[in-house]
C-alpha cells in the first residue's frame, strides 16, 4: 500500500491580502482528507515566501502558530515563481508521500485536490490539474494562453495542454525531478521528462480571489521565452533552415543580376536591393539575438550557483539549507 502523507506546496509572492483566506480553505481540505482516511496525520500545507515586499512571511508566521498543519519555507531573497516552487517541492520531498502545488491566489480549486489523491493511490506518480474550458477568460487571454501551449508545443518544449502548475506528485517523481540540475527552470516542460505513470484531473479554474496578477503580458512572455530556450534547440534549427533559404533566395539575384548586367539594364533595382539588405540585416540580428539567449543560458549554467537559498523552515523546528 502506499504512502499517505500529503504535503501542498504554494509558492508566495506579496500575497497577504489573500493568504487567510487560502490557509482557511486548505486546512480544512487537509482535515476534510484526514477524516475520509485518504491521508495521515502527518500532512501539511506549506507556503513557500518567495522574498515578498509585504508582510508575507508575518502571516505564514502567525498562521504557522495557530494551526500545526501550517507550515513556511522563507527563502533569502526572491528566485521567481518556478524556483520558488522548486524549494517547496524538495522541502517536501522527504517529508511526504505525495506533493500538490497550486497557486496562492485560489484559482486552482482546491476541491480538485481529492480526484488527484484518489488517482495517485491508485497509481499515478504524476496527476496534472487541467483545465475543462476557459470560458471564464477574456477572448484575448484566451487566445494568448491557447497560443502560448501551442508555440511551446511547436518549438519542442512538450507541456500539458490547459496545465499550468497545479498537480500532484509522488515521492518517486519528485525524486526524478530532483536529478535535473538546470538553474533555467520550467517545471511545466521538466515534470512531463519525468515520465513515470501519469493522469490528468479536469477543474474549473476560478477567479483570484483577491489581490493583483504577478504574471502580466510582459512576465508571460519572458515565461514562454525560458520555457522555450531551456528545453529545446529548436529555435537554433530554425535559423540554420532560415540561413538556407536565404542563400537559396540570394542565388536567385545573383542570377537574375547577372542576367540584368548581360543585357546592359545596371542601374535599376535600388528598392529590391534596399530591400534585401533590411531583409537579412535584420535577419542577422535576430539570428544573434536567439544564439545570446543560449550562450547567456549556457553562462549562467556553467557557474553553477544555487537555485535558491531557504532562510528559515517553519515545520515543527527551525532550519537552513540550499540547493
Amino acid at each position: 500500500m502506499r504512502g499517505n502523507t500529503l504535503y501542498i506546496v504554494v509558492p508566495c509572492y506579496n500575497e497577504e491580502e489573500v493568504l487567510p483566506e487560502t490557509a482557511r480553505r486548505l486546512g480544512d481540505k487537509l482535515r476534510a482528507l484526514m477524516a475520509a482516511g485518504k491521508i495521515g496525520p502527518r500532512s501539511r500545507a506549506l507556503f513557500v515566501n518567495d522574498g515578498s515586499k509585504d508582510r508575507t512571511w508575518e502571516v505564514v508566521t502567525k498562521l504557522h502558530r495557530e494551526d500545526p498543519l501550517l507550515c513556511g519555507v522563507d527563502l533569502s531573497r526572491n528566485r521567481g515563481h518556478q524556483n520558488a516552487l522548486l524549494a517547496g517541492l524538495m522541502t517536501a520531498k522527504d517529508k511526504a508521500d505525495m506533493v500538490i502545488s497550486m497557486d496562492a491566489d485560489l484559482q486552482d480549486d482546491v476541491d480538485a485536490a481529492d480526484a488527484m489523491v484518489d488517482k495517485y493511490l491508485a497509481g499515478a506518480d504524476i496527476v496534472y490539474g487541467v483545465r475543462s474550458s476557459r470560458k471564464t477568460d477574456t477572448f484575448f487571454k484566451r487566445t494568448t494562453a491557447e497560443a502560448f501551449y501551442r508555440m511551446m508545443d511547436l518549438l519542442g518544449a512538450e507541456t500539458v495542454f490547459n496545465h499550468a502548475d497545479y498537480r500532484l506528485m509522488s515521492r518517486r517523481a519528485l525524486e526524478g525531478l530532483s536529478q535535473f540540475k538546470e538553474v533555467n527552470l520550467f517545471l511545466r516542460g521538466i515534470v512531463p521528462m519525468i515520465g513515470y505513470p501519469c493522469d490528468t484531473v479536469e477543474y474549473q479554474r476560478g477567479e483570484r480571489f483577491a489581490g493583483q496578477s504577478k504574471y502580466p503580458l510582459k512576465k508571460m512572455v519572458a515565461f514562454a521565452l525560458e520555457g522555450v530556450t531551456s528545453l529545446s534547440v529548436k529555435p537554433l534549427r530554425m535559423i540554420t533552415g532560415l540561413g538556407f533559404l536565404v542563400f537559396l533566395a540570394s542565388l536567385v539575384m545573383i542570377a537574375y543580376n547577372v542576367v540584368r548586367f548581360a543585357t546592359g539594364n545596371t542601374v535599376a533595382g535600388w528598392a529590391s536591393l534596399a530591400c534585401s539588405v533590411w531583409f537579412i540585416g535584420g535577419l542577422i540580428l535576430l539570428s544573434l539575438g536567439v544564439i545570446g539567449e543560449y550562450l547567456g543560458k549556457l553562462y549562467l549554467e556553467s557557474k553553477g550557483r544555487p537555485r535558491y537559498l531557504i532562510g528559515q523552515v517553519l515545520d515543527g523546528e527551525d532550519e537552513s539549507g540550499r540547493d
